[in-house]
Order: structure tokens, then sequence, then C-alpha cells
């Protein structure tokens, strides 16, 4: 059985469905000018301006009423919008000479339509740069969004449409992606993620037992899972920005089948890791310890407490700069030839790594789920080297665990379940959340035998 080939017209289709009943104070575009829309962004992305492939994202946003429900209060790193003299009319070529001057890090081009269905490009929205650090864990919150939607360009043929900080639906090629398979935290893949982070939380642990005593350590197990799986996620989402391919692997012993061509011992994510966890942990008690103070009868802080808070939360801002400096040091390294290796503990043990195994499964398995079920067998030669390095290395090493990031953009997880070998696509690496504001279908009520 084919699969069935998607083009611009069918994520046009998908997002007119699920804007329907929006709450939004923008109305929903006719299908027609979304498809318009979304062709246009499709071929866009085939183009290059000097030999740079085009990235830019575009705002649905009516110029007439651009903010119809502003805040009481309007924060001063707020999106604006920018009008041109005259609007451009949306075509590729103006989006592919506009993209140079709006870095989706930083800007939009602001599109709308008129009554007679002709898209333009009529302006630009800034501070972009909030939006996207949220979506990419380098920011604790993100903004308001403007306009009805978002939709960018992120690689050849790829398209990835946002309501909020909900993706709606992402055009790959030839395929519709509606879901992102949250693996980073259920499944295989996160109980390898969680077994091999163990420890680490043990030291933690130990760090509130010795510092905090009296409270309860378990209270904070989520939250510092979050932070390791975030830690990964930002690894992963740096080494994609570059569109060279990488691969990282999570192994056991890095001294099994493989030849390291830059050996090192980097062990600063780790480090990072546990230092933010313990700056905020230390941050959120002198906070609670400050509001106690405040609401008791005798309203005065001692200078010892009100130092702790301080100099926590100074820390805690200069370990997310060192965790952020880390993590872009061992994405370059992904630009090298070859794996970057990790013991499981985070700790980097070389780069320009070649793995040696050579013996493949007959058949890998793609799940379609994040807990490994509804699984579909495929031939593992249809893949590229590394993808087949990592495949044959993960099928001989039960706990080892890979990620391989394509030129595309595309990123799989890999590892063996007990006689199989998974493979998991379109994983969920950015802070997507769910809207309140889109409309849910009732699930079907389930019938009774």
């Amino acid at each position: 059985m084919k699969s069935k080939i998607s083009k611009p017209e069918d994520l046009a289709k998908y997002v007119f469905k699920k804007l329907s009943g929006a709450k939004t104070p923008f109305p929903n575009p006719p299908i027609d000018i979304l498809v318009e829309l979304f062709e246009c962004l499709f071929y866009t992305s085939m183009r290059t301006e000097e030999n740079n492939l085009i990235k830019v994202t575009i705002t649905l946003i009516d110029p007439e009423n651009p903010d119809p429900s502003p805040p009481r209060r309007i924060v001063a790193d707020r999106w604006q919008s920018v009008k041109f003299d005259r609007p451009l009319t949306f075509t590729i070529d103006s989006l592919v000479k506009l993209s140079k001057a709006a870095d989706p890090w930083s800007s939009s081009l602001a599109v709308y339509y008129d009554n007679k269905g002709m898209l333009s490009i009529w302006g630009l929205i800034d501070q972009s740069v909030h939006y996207q650090s949220f979506l990419n864990y380098e920011a604790d919150s993100g903004p308001e969004q403007p306009g009805l939607f978002q939709a960018s360009i992120t690689g050849i043929g790829s398209i990835i449409v946002l309501f909020d900080y909900e993706q709606l639906a992402t055009l790959k090629q030839n395929k519709l992606v509606t879901k992102y398979l949250d693996v980073l935290r259920l499944g295989p893949v996160a109980d390898i993620i969680k077994k091999n982070f163990s420890p680490n939380k043990t030291v933690v642990q130990g760090f509130i037992n010795e510092e905090f005593s009296g409270e309860d350590p378990s209270e904070w197990d989520d939250w510092i899972d979050s932070i390791f799986r975030e830690s990964l996620s930002r690894l992963l989402l740096r080494i994609q920005n570059y569109h060279h391919g990488g691969a990282i692997m999570f192994v056991n012993n890095y001294t099994y089948d493989m030849s390291i061509k830059y050996p090192i011992e980097y062990n600063r994510i780790p480090n990072a890791i546990i230092n933010l966890i313990r700056h905020t942990i230390t941050n959120y008690y002198s906070d609670e310890r400050i509001n106690d103070k405040m609401n008791s009868a005798k309203k005065t802080i001692p200078m010892a407490l009100y130092l702790e808070n301080y100099i926590s939360e100074f820390e805690k801002q200069d370990t997310m700069g060192e965790l952020k400096g880390a993590i872009r040091f061992i994405a370059s390294q992904t630009c090298v030839d070859g794996l970057v290796i990790f013991n499981n503990d985070f700790v980097a043990r070389g780069f320009g790594v070649v793995l040696k195994t050579k013996d493949l499964p007959s058949e890998i398995y793609i799940s379609s789920s994040a807990i490994g079920s509804s699984l579909k067998a495929a031939d593992p030669n249809h893949f590229g080297t590394r993808h087949r390095s990592v495949f044959s290395y993960c099928w001989k090493y039960k706990d080892s665990l890979g990620f391989v990031i394509s030129q595309d953009g595309d990123i799989r997880a890999v590892t063996r379940v007990d006689d199989k070998l998974i493979v998991w696509e379109n994983i969920k690496v950015q802070q997507f959340l769910r809207s309140n504001k889109i409309r849910r279908l009732p699930l079907a009520p389930k019938k009774i035998l």
C-alpha cells in the first residue's frame, strides 16, 4: 500500500479545519487563500538567496486592525508592527528578497489578504526573538503572539504552522505531520534517559536533604526530569539548525566497537545542569522563607536570607548562560564527519566517531507512538550511512540510545526494545503548548458490547 502524497493544498485544508471555531478576533481565511499562501511558501523553500537556503516566517495579520485586543499593561519587549509605504505582492520573489531582512529569530513578515482575495506583504513584526527563545527552551516564558497564525519555512519543502504555541501541522516535502511524538517524556526512550540521569538525580536529592532538611526531595523529581529533557532537546535543536546532519549516541561503554578521532572528556553539560537545579531550588526556598517573614507579625528580613536569595538568583542566571554555551559547544562538533559520543551520564567522550559494528537487523520498526506501539516494518538499507551505523550499534548494544539528525532537519531516535530495533520519527523537541483557543471535537463515545 502506497503512502499518501501530501501537498500544500492538504496543509491548507487541515489548517482551515483546525482554525474553524477558534477563539480569535481574526476571521478564518477562505480555503483558497490558505492554499495560495502555503503553495507560495512551499515553492519559495526550494529557492536560495546568495547560496543560502530560505528561512522566513510570515504572520497572517490584518493591517487595518493588527492589535484588536491589547493587554492593559504593554511590556517593553512586546511585538509591534511596522508598515511599508506600499504593500508588496505576495510572491516567491518577494519572499526570497525579504527573507534576508527577516531572520525568523528577529522578525516575521506581516501578510494579509484584501476583499478581492489578493495576498500582500504589508510590513514586519518585531521582537520574535522572545517567541523563538521560548520554543527552543532558552526562556522560561513566552510572549503573546500577533495575528491569527505563523507559518515558517524550516527547510526545503518544509513548512510549519503555529497557532499561539501549538503546532497545527507541518508539511515535510510530501508528508503532512499533524502530531509530534513526545518520546523524551514517554516510552522506551524516556525510560533510558531517566535511567541514565538517575545518579545525577540522587546527587540533587542528597543536596536537598542536607541543605533543606524537612523538605521532600521527591516533590522535585518531575521538574528535575524536565530539565534533563529540555537540555537534550536544546542540543538536538542546535544540531538541527546547522542543516549539516549529525548524530549523537548515549552508550554504556564508549570503548566498545568504535573509533574516536577526537577523544575528549567534557562534563560541563551535566555539571551545569546539576548546578542550575541547585541554584533554582535554593532560590525557591529562600523566596518561600522571605514570603513567610513578610506575612508574619515581624516583617523584617534577615540580611543573610536576603543575600542568599539574591546570590542564588544571580548564580541561576549565570549557570543558565553556562549551559547554553556548553550545549552550543557540543552541537558544533557534530558538523565534523562522525558521531558525538556520550556516556550515559551526559559526559561527552569524543567526536568524529566511527562506529565499527556492521550487522544490521533484517528489519527495523517505525513507531507511530511514543510508547513504541503501532509499529511498521521497514528495510534499514533504505536509510543512509549515518542511520545504518546507528542502527547496527543500537542493535548490538541494547541499552544504547541514538539520535540522528538529517540535513533536511528530520530528527530520529533509535534504540532496541526486546527483539526489535525501533525508530521514532517526528519527535517533539520544541516547546509546543496546547492552545485553549482551539475548538476541540468531543471524543466519540465508546460502544458498549
